[in-house]
Protein backbone atom coordinates (compact mmCIF):
# COMPACT_ATOMS: atom_id res chain seq x y z
CA UNK A 1 0.00 0.00 0.00
CA UNK A 2 0.96 3.81 -0.80
CA UNK A 3 2.21 5.71 2.16
CA UNK A 4 -0.19 8.54 0.88
CA UNK A 5 -2.79 5.66 0.71
CA UNK A 6 -2.61 5.19 4.18
CA UNK A 7 -2.40 8.56 6.12
CA UNK A 8 -4.45 6.53 9.16
CA UNK A 9 -2.42 3.82 9.36
CA UNK A 10 -0.98 5.31 12.90
CA UNK A 11 -3.25 7.76 14.81
CA UNK A 12 -1.90 11.04 15.06
CA UNK A 13 -1.03 11.73 18.37
CA UNK A 14 0.17 8.26 19.73
CA UNK A 15 -0.99 6.85 22.75
CA UNK A 16 0.72 8.39 26.10
CA UNK A 17 3.33 6.11 27.24
CA UNK A 18 5.78 8.91 29.00
CA UNK A 19 3.80 8.61 32.22
CA UNK A 20 5.94 4.76 32.48
CA UNK A 21 8.94 6.46 32.93
CA UNK A 22 10.71 8.50 35.89
CA UNK A 23 9.28 5.59 38.44
CA UNK A 24 12.21 3.41 38.49
CA UNK A 25 14.45 3.36 41.97
CA UNK A 26 18.28 4.32 41.52
CA UNK A 27 19.61 0.71 41.71
CA UNK A 28 17.62 -0.31 38.34
CA UNK A 29 18.13 2.95 36.58
CA UNK A 30 21.86 2.30 37.13
CA UNK A 31 21.23 -1.28 36.51
CA UNK A 32 19.51 -0.38 33.27
CA UNK A 33 22.69 2.14 32.40
CA UNK A 34 24.86 -0.32 33.43
CA UNK A 35 23.48 -2.77 30.34
CA UNK A 36 23.59 -0.51 27.97
CA UNK A 37 27.16 -0.01 28.35
CA UNK A 38 27.63 -3.20 28.22
CA UNK A 39 25.15 -4.24 25.22
CA UNK A 40 27.04 -1.91 23.08
CA UNK A 41 30.68 -3.04 23.88
CA UNK A 42 30.05 -6.22 23.51
CA UNK A 43 27.77 -5.76 20.13
CA UNK A 44 31.14 -4.27 18.91
CA UNK A 45 33.55 -7.01 19.48
CA UNK A 46 31.05 -8.83 18.06
CA UNK A 47 30.89 -6.56 15.04
CA UNK A 48 34.80 -6.31 14.58
CA UNK A 49 35.28 -10.38 14.06
CA UNK A 50 31.63 -10.34 12.18
CA UNK A 51 32.92 -7.53 9.72
CA UNK A 52 36.54 -9.07 9.28
CA UNK A 53 34.85 -12.81 8.68
CA UNK A 54 32.26 -11.59 6.47
CA UNK A 55 34.67 -9.89 4.48
CA UNK A 56 37.11 -12.40 3.91
CA UNK A 57 34.22 -14.56 3.01
CA UNK A 58 33.02 -11.90 0.24
CA UNK A 59 36.71 -11.63 -0.74
CA UNK A 60 37.33 -15.64 -0.86
CA UNK A 61 40.10 -15.43 2.35
CA UNK A 62 39.99 -17.25 5.33
CA UNK A 63 39.66 -14.25 8.03
CA UNK A 64 40.48 -14.07 11.53
CA UNK A 65 41.20 -17.92 12.77
CA UNK A 66 44.02 -17.51 15.54
CA UNK A 67 42.35 -16.15 18.36
CA UNK A 68 39.96 -17.98 20.57
CA UNK A 69 37.70 -21.14 18.10
CA UNK A 70 37.51 -19.82 14.31
CA UNK A 71 39.16 -16.71 15.49
CA UNK A 72 36.40 -14.97 17.64
CA UNK A 73 38.30 -13.80 20.34
CA UNK A 74 40.18 -11.52 17.90
CA UNK A 75 38.64 -8.51 18.68
CA UNK A 76 39.25 -8.84 22.07
CA UNK A 77 42.96 -9.86 21.48
CA UNK A 78 43.03 -6.71 19.60
CA UNK A 79 42.20 -4.75 22.33
CA UNK A 80 44.84 -5.78 24.54
CA UNK A 81 47.17 -5.05 21.72
CA UNK A 82 46.10 -1.63 21.77
CA UNK A 83 46.24 -1.63 25.52
CA UNK A 84 49.81 -2.52 25.81
CA UNK A 85 51.03 -0.28 22.77
CA UNK A 86 53.34 3.04 23.74
CA UNK A 87 50.87 5.57 24.70
CA UNK A 88 52.46 8.56 22.39
CA UNK A 89 51.85 12.58 22.63
CA UNK A 90 53.14 14.82 19.31
CA UNK A 91 55.66 17.62 20.36
CA UNK A 92 53.43 20.01 18.24
CA UNK A 93 49.64 19.01 19.76
CA UNK A 94 47.48 21.07 21.57
CA UNK A 95 47.99 18.01 24.82
CA UNK A 96 44.66 19.16 26.49
CA UNK A 97 42.50 18.98 23.42
CA UNK A 98 44.51 16.08 21.84
CA UNK A 99 43.94 13.94 24.78
CA UNK A 100 40.25 14.68 25.15
CA UNK A 101 39.09 14.73 21.43
CA UNK A 102 38.81 10.58 21.84
CA UNK A 103 36.86 10.66 25.13
CA UNK A 104 34.25 13.55 23.24
CA UNK A 105 34.10 11.09 20.58
CA UNK A 106 33.34 8.29 22.04
CA UNK A 107 30.95 9.56 25.49
CA UNK A 108 27.97 10.92 23.30
CA UNK A 109 27.64 7.57 21.26
CA UNK A 110 26.99 5.84 24.31
CA UNK A 111 24.72 8.69 25.15
CA UNK A 112 21.94 8.41 22.66
CA UNK A 113 21.25 4.48 22.94
CA UNK A 114 19.62 5.97 25.90
CA UNK A 115 16.30 6.36 24.48
CA UNK A 116 16.37 3.73 22.71
CA UNK A 117 13.35 1.02 23.78
CA UNK A 118 13.85 -2.82 23.80
CA UNK A 119 10.70 -3.38 24.68
CA UNK A 120 6.67 -1.87 25.17
CA UNK A 121 6.34 0.71 28.01
CA UNK A 122 3.22 -0.59 28.80
CA UNK A 123 4.11 -4.12 28.77
CA UNK A 124 6.81 -3.75 31.85
CA UNK A 125 8.83 -7.02 32.52
CA UNK A 126 9.80 -7.59 36.68
CA UNK A 127 13.53 -7.25 37.33
CA UNK A 128 14.30 -8.33 40.92
CA UNK A 129 10.69 -8.31 41.90
CA UNK A 130 10.31 -4.23 40.13
CA UNK A 131 8.11 -4.16 37.60
CA UNK A 132 10.08 -1.45 34.36
CA UNK A 133 9.63 -0.94 30.96
CA UNK A 134 12.41 -2.03 28.74
CA UNK A 135 14.22 1.66 28.05
CA UNK A 136 16.28 3.08 29.97
CA UNK A 137 14.62 6.63 29.58
CA UNK A 138 12.34 8.42 27.27
CA UNK A 139 11.54 12.04 26.39
CA UNK A 140 9.25 14.32 24.56
CA UNK A 141 11.64 15.22 22.15
CA UNK A 142 14.11 11.66 22.80
CA UNK A 143 14.98 12.23 18.51
CA UNK A 144 16.27 15.57 18.97
CA UNK A 145 18.55 14.49 21.81
CA UNK A 146 19.67 12.02 19.31
CA UNK A 147 20.65 14.12 17.04
CA UNK A 148 21.95 16.66 19.43
CA UNK A 149 24.30 13.72 20.75
CA UNK A 150 25.56 12.82 17.43
CA UNK A 151 26.50 16.60 16.46
CA UNK A 152 28.58 16.91 19.70
CA UNK A 153 30.60 12.92 18.90
CA UNK A 154 31.72 14.80 15.09
CA UNK A 155 33.41 17.66 17.49
CA UNK A 156 36.15 14.78 18.53
CA UNK A 157 37.13 14.07 15.35
CA UNK A 158 37.46 17.35 14.20
CA UNK A 159 39.40 18.24 17.38
CA UNK A 160 41.55 15.61 16.71
CA UNK A 161 42.34 16.41 13.24
CA UNK A 162 42.68 20.17 14.77
CA UNK A 163 45.05 19.87 17.66
CA UNK A 164 47.64 16.77 16.19
CA UNK A 165 49.36 19.83 15.04
CA UNK A 166 49.39 17.90 11.44
CA UNK A 167 48.48 18.62 7.94
CA UNK A 168 46.71 15.70 6.69
CA UNK A 169 44.71 15.27 10.33
CA UNK A 170 43.30 18.85 10.15
CA UNK A 171 42.36 17.62 6.50
CA UNK A 172 40.19 14.41 7.73
CA UNK A 173 38.81 17.08 10.80
CA UNK A 174 37.41 19.21 8.12
CA UNK A 175 36.38 16.57 5.80
CA UNK A 176 34.44 15.22 8.99
CA UNK A 177 32.82 18.59 9.85
CA UNK A 178 31.66 18.94 5.92
CA UNK A 179 30.47 15.72 5.66
CA UNK A 180 28.31 15.96 9.01
CA UNK A 181 26.56 19.40 7.68
CA UNK A 182 25.60 17.74 4.58
CA UNK A 183 24.45 14.60 5.61
CA UNK A 184 23.25 15.47 8.89
CA UNK A 185 20.55 17.93 7.35
CA UNK A 186 19.24 14.80 5.18
CA UNK A 187 18.76 13.03 7.97
CA UNK A 188 16.90 15.44 9.92
CA UNK A 189 14.47 15.64 6.88
CA UNK A 190 13.96 12.16 7.23
CA UNK A 191 13.02 12.68 11.12
CA UNK A 192 10.71 15.28 9.84
CA UNK A 193 8.57 12.97 7.88
CA UNK A 194 8.28 10.65 11.03
CA UNK A 195 7.36 13.34 13.33
CA UNK A 196 4.16 14.34 11.19
CA UNK A 197 3.22 10.75 10.80
CA UNK A 198 3.34 9.88 14.33
CA UNK A 199 2.49 12.94 16.00
CA UNK A 200 5.30 12.57 18.33
CA UNK A 201 9.14 12.68 19.01
CA UNK A 202 9.28 10.07 21.54
CA UNK A 203 10.75 6.98 20.85
CA UNK A 204 8.37 4.87 22.43
CA UNK A 205 5.21 6.26 20.73
CA UNK A 206 6.89 6.46 17.58
CA UNK A 207 7.49 2.55 17.75
CA UNK A 208 3.87 2.30 18.99
CA UNK A 209 2.74 4.75 16.06
CA UNK A 210 3.91 1.41 13.35
CA UNK A 211 1.11 -0.55 14.22
CA UNK A 212 -0.17 -2.51 12.00
CA UNK A 213 2.38 -1.38 9.49
CA UNK A 214 6.26 -0.31 9.84
CA UNK A 215 6.97 3.44 8.92
CA UNK A 216 9.27 1.52 6.58
CA UNK A 217 6.60 0.68 4.19
CA UNK A 218 4.72 3.92 4.82
CA UNK A 219 7.72 6.27 4.59
CA UNK A 220 10.14 4.33 1.98
CA UNK A 221 12.04 7.67 1.04
CA UNK A 222 12.55 8.99 4.65
CA UNK A 223 13.72 5.46 5.44
CA UNK A 224 16.62 5.53 1.83
CA UNK A 225 17.41 8.94 2.85
CA UNK A 226 18.45 7.89 6.54
CA UNK A 227 20.26 4.25 5.55
CA UNK A 228 22.61 6.64 3.17
CA UNK A 229 22.62 9.69 5.67
CA UNK A 230 23.54 7.24 8.63
CA UNK A 231 26.40 5.64 6.65
CA UNK A 232 27.63 9.09 5.97
CA UNK A 233 27.62 10.62 9.84
CA UNK A 234 29.53 7.19 10.75
CA UNK A 235 32.42 7.76 8.41
CA UNK A 236 31.78 4.17 6.93
CA UNK A 237 32.84 3.23 3.71
CA UNK A 238 32.02 4.19 0.81
CA UNK A 239 32.03 7.36 2.53
CA UNK A 240 35.12 7.03 4.90
CA UNK A 241 36.47 10.35 3.41
CA UNK A 242 37.87 11.60 6.77
CA UNK A 243 39.84 8.39 7.13
CA UNK A 244 40.91 8.02 3.54
CA UNK A 245 44.16 6.18 3.83
CA UNK A 246 45.28 6.56 -0.01
CA UNK A 247 45.02 10.42 0.73
CA UNK A 248 45.40 11.51 3.80
CA UNK A 249 47.34 8.53 5.43
CA UNK A 250 44.97 7.73 8.46
CA UNK A 251 42.74 10.68 8.52
CA UNK A 252 41.92 12.30 11.97
CA UNK A 253 43.63 9.38 13.63
CA UNK A 254 46.90 9.39 12.12
CA UNK A 255 49.15 11.07 14.94
CA UNK A 256 46.75 8.50 17.89
CA UNK A 257 47.52 5.83 19.20
CA UNK A 258 47.07 2.91 21.95
CA UNK A 259 44.28 3.74 23.91
CA UNK A 260 43.17 7.07 22.82
CA UNK A 261 43.07 5.68 19.13
CA UNK A 262 41.20 2.35 20.18
CA UNK A 263 38.84 5.04 21.73
CA UNK A 264 38.07 6.19 18.20
CA UNK A 265 37.76 3.05 16.91
CA UNK A 266 35.68 2.13 20.12
CA UNK A 267 33.45 5.34 18.86
CA UNK A 268 32.84 4.40 15.16
CA UNK A 269 31.69 0.49 15.98
CA UNK A 270 29.05 2.39 18.78
CA UNK A 271 27.63 4.91 16.29
CA UNK A 272 27.04 2.12 14.12
CA UNK A 273 24.80 0.09 16.56
CA UNK A 274 23.26 3.15 17.60
CA UNK A 275 21.93 4.69 13.93
CA UNK A 276 21.33 1.08 13.03
CA UNK A 277 19.05 1.31 16.69
CA UNK A 278 17.71 4.41 15.54
CA UNK A 279 17.03 3.33 12.39
CA UNK A 280 15.09 0.08 13.92
CA UNK A 281 13.38 2.35 16.07
CA UNK A 282 11.76 4.73 13.52
CA UNK A 283 10.93 2.85 10.70
CA UNK A 284 11.20 -1.47 10.99
CA UNK A 285 8.89 -1.35 14.26
CA UNK A 286 11.54 -1.36 16.64
CA UNK A 287 10.79 -4.08 19.29
CA UNK A 288 7.96 -5.46 17.25
CA UNK A 289 8.23 -9.10 15.59
CA UNK A 290 8.07 -9.23 12.00
CA UNK A 291 5.07 -9.66 9.87
CA UNK A 292 5.01 -13.43 9.83
CA UNK A 293 5.65 -14.26 13.58
CA UNK A 294 3.02 -11.33 14.71
CA UNK A 295 0.06 -13.17 12.77
CA UNK A 296 0.12 -16.16 14.51
CA UNK A 297 2.01 -15.52 18.22
CA UNK A 298 -0.04 -13.69 20.18
CA UNK A 299 3.08 -13.59 22.99
CA UNK A 300 5.86 -12.45 19.95
CA UNK A 301 5.60 -8.91 21.32
CA UNK A 302 5.38 -9.18 25.20
CA UNK A 303 7.72 -9.78 27.85
CA UNK A 304 11.34 -10.60 27.06
CA UNK A 305 10.36 -11.20 23.68
CA UNK A 306 10.93 -7.84 21.79
CA UNK A 307 14.43 -7.72 23.09
CA UNK A 308 15.05 -10.94 20.53
CA UNK A 309 13.53 -8.95 17.73
CA UNK A 310 14.96 -5.53 18.22
CA UNK A 311 18.88 -6.98 18.73
CA UNK A 312 17.75 -9.21 15.22
CA UNK A 313 17.46 -6.44 13.11
CA UNK A 314 20.01 -3.95 14.37
CA UNK A 315 22.44 -7.15 13.20
CA UNK A 316 20.87 -7.17 10.13
CA UNK A 317 21.35 -3.28 9.87
CA UNK A 318 25.10 -4.02 10.64
CA UNK A 319 25.71 -6.83 8.32
CA UNK A 320 24.47 -3.95 5.83
CA UNK A 321 27.42 -2.02 7.07
CA UNK A 322 29.57 -4.59 5.99
CA UNK A 323 28.04 -5.34 2.66
CA UNK A 324 28.81 -2.36 1.56
CA UNK A 325 32.03 -1.82 2.52
CA UNK A 326 32.90 -5.36 1.01
CA UNK A 327 31.19 -4.50 -2.42
CA UNK A 328 31.44 -0.53 -2.78
CA UNK A 329 34.75 1.55 -3.56
CA UNK A 330 35.11 4.97 -1.88
CA UNK A 331 33.97 7.92 -3.22
CA UNK A 332 35.96 10.67 -4.86
CA UNK A 333 35.23 13.77 -2.63
CA UNK A 334 33.34 16.02 -5.31
CA UNK A 335 31.00 12.93 -5.42
CA UNK A 336 30.07 12.47 -2.02
CA UNK A 337 29.09 16.30 -1.63
CA UNK A 338 26.79 16.07 -4.86
CA UNK A 339 25.21 13.41 -3.35
CA UNK A 340 24.22 15.21 0.10
CA UNK A 341 23.46 18.15 -1.48
CA UNK A 342 22.24 17.90 -4.92
CA UNK A 343 20.30 14.63 -4.29
CA UNK A 344 19.43 13.60 -0.80
CA UNK A 345 18.25 17.20 0.64
CA UNK A 346 16.56 18.06 -2.52
CA UNK A 347 14.17 14.69 -2.50
CA UNK A 348 13.85 14.88 1.15
CA UNK A 349 12.13 18.39 0.93
CA UNK A 350 10.05 17.10 -1.60
CA UNK A 351 9.07 14.69 0.27
CA UNK A 352 7.96 16.10 3.05
CA UNK A 353 6.23 18.47 1.61
CA UNK A 354 4.10 15.83 0.19
CA UNK A 355 3.80 13.81 3.31
CA UNK A 356 3.01 17.07 5.31
CA UNK A 357 0.61 17.94 2.25
CA UNK A 358 -1.19 13.93 2.76
CA UNK A 359 -1.56 14.64 6.35
CA UNK A 360 -3.30 17.57 6.60
CA UNK A 361 -5.42 16.84 3.43
CA UNK A 362 -6.51 13.49 5.25
CA UNK A 363 -6.96 15.50 8.57
CA UNK A 364 -9.71 17.84 6.57
CA UNK A 365 -11.57 14.80 5.40
CA UNK A 366 -10.56 14.19 1.70
CA UNK A 367 -10.96 11.08 0.58
CA UNK A 368 -8.39 9.21 -1.08
CA UNK A 369 -9.26 10.34 -4.81
CA UNK A 370 -8.74 13.89 -4.17
CA UNK A 371 -5.93 13.51 -1.88
CA UNK A 372 -4.31 11.53 -5.54
CA UNK A 373 -5.36 14.36 -7.33
CA UNK A 374 -4.50 17.52 -5.13
CA UNK A 375 -0.87 16.12 -4.43
CA UNK A 376 -0.03 14.23 -7.71
CA UNK A 377 -1.21 16.53 -10.12
CA UNK A 378 1.18 19.56 -9.11
CA UNK A 379 3.99 16.69 -9.07
CA UNK A 380 3.08 15.23 -12.57
CA UNK A 381 3.12 18.79 -14.20
CA UNK A 382 6.56 19.82 -12.25
CA UNK A 383 7.73 16.32 -13.93
CA UNK A 384 6.29 17.34 -16.88
CA UNK A 385 8.19 20.84 -16.92
CA UNK A 386 11.21 19.28 -16.23
CA UNK A 387 11.00 16.47 -18.85
CA UNK A 388 10.67 19.38 -21.59
CA UNK A 389 13.40 21.91 -20.76
CA UNK A 390 15.66 18.48 -20.50
CA UNK A 391 14.79 17.96 -24.12
CA UNK A 392 15.13 21.82 -25.18
CA UNK A 393 18.66 21.63 -23.00
CA UNK A 394 19.49 18.71 -25.32
CA UNK A 395 18.94 19.90 -28.88
CA UNK A 396 21.68 19.63 -31.30
CA UNK A 397 23.20 22.23 -31.70
CA UNK A 398 25.81 23.65 -35.16
CA UNK A 399 28.67 20.79 -35.41
CA UNK A 400 32.11 22.22 -33.92
CA UNK A 401 34.81 22.83 -36.24
CA UNK A 402 37.20 19.90 -36.74
CA UNK A 403 40.31 20.48 -34.37
CA UNK A 404 43.50 21.61 -36.11
CA UNK A 405 46.16 18.51 -35.97
CA UNK A 406 47.74 17.59 -33.19
CA UNK A 407 51.23 17.82 -32.90
CA UNK A 408 52.93 15.97 -29.78
CA UNK A 409 56.41 17.55 -30.33
CA UNK A 410 55.18 20.96 -31.07
CA UNK A 411 58.02 23.56 -29.33
CA UNK A 412 60.52 20.25 -29.10
CA UNK A 413 59.39 18.68 -25.74
CA UNK A 414 56.27 16.18 -25.86
CA UNK A 415 52.79 18.05 -24.47
CA UNK A 416 49.98 15.98 -23.83
CA UNK A 417 46.69 16.72 -26.44
CA UNK A 418 43.95 19.37 -25.59
CA UNK A 419 40.85 18.14 -25.37
CA UNK A 420 38.71 17.37 -28.58
CA UNK A 421 42.67 16.63 -30.21
CA UNK A 422 43.81 13.23 -30.65
CA UNK A 423 47.07 11.36 -30.56
CA UNK A 424 48.71 10.47 -34.29
CA UNK A 425 48.57 6.78 -34.33
CA UNK A 426 51.39 4.91 -32.84
CA UNK A 427 53.63 3.47 -35.66
CA UNK A 428 53.99 -0.17 -35.50
CA UNK A 429 56.96 -3.01 -35.93
CA UNK A 430 56.24 -4.53 -39.57
CA UNK A 431 55.58 -8.35 -38.87
CA UNK A 432 58.51 -10.83 -39.55
CA UNK A 433 58.87 -12.72 -42.82
CA UNK A 434 57.44 -15.98 -43.22
CA UNK A 435 61.51 -17.03 -44.09
CA UNK A 436 62.97 -15.58 -40.85
CA UNK A 437 59.67 -17.01 -38.63
CA UNK A 438 60.49 -20.61 -40.37
CA UNK A 439 63.73 -20.03 -39.67
CA UNK A 440 63.35 -18.95 -36.08
CA UNK A 441 61.22 -21.98 -35.18
CA UNK A 442 63.83 -24.70 -36.56
CA UNK A 443 66.42 -23.08 -34.51
CA UNK A 444 64.13 -23.42 -31.20
CA UNK A 445 62.85 -27.11 -32.31
CA UNK A 446 66.65 -28.06 -32.86
CA UNK A 447 68.04 -26.47 -29.90
CA UNK A 448 65.11 -28.24 -28.13
CA UNK A 449 66.45 -31.75 -29.16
Amino acid sequence: MSPLAAPLAAPLAAADTLGFFGRDPWWLVLLKAVFCFAFLVLTVLIAIVWERKVVAWMQLRIGPNRHGPWGLLQSLADGVKLALKEDLVVKGADKAVYVLAPVVAAIPAFMAFAVIPFGPADNQVSIFGTRTPLQLTDLPIALLYILATASVGIYGIVLAGWSSGSTYPLLGGIRSSAQMISYEIAMGLSFAAVFIYSGSMSTSEIVSSQQPTWFAVLLPVSFIVYVIAMVGETNRAPFDLPEAEGELVGGFNTEYSSLKFAMFMLAEYVNMVTVSAVASTLFLGGWRAPWPVSTFWEGANHGWWPMLWIVLKIQLLLFFFIWLRGTLPRLRYDQFMKLGWKVLIPVSLVWLVMVATVRALRNEGYDFAKVVLYVGAPLAAVLLVALVVDLLRRKPGPEPEPAPAFDPMAGGYPVPPLPGQELPPVPRRRRRTPQLQDALNGADHSEGS
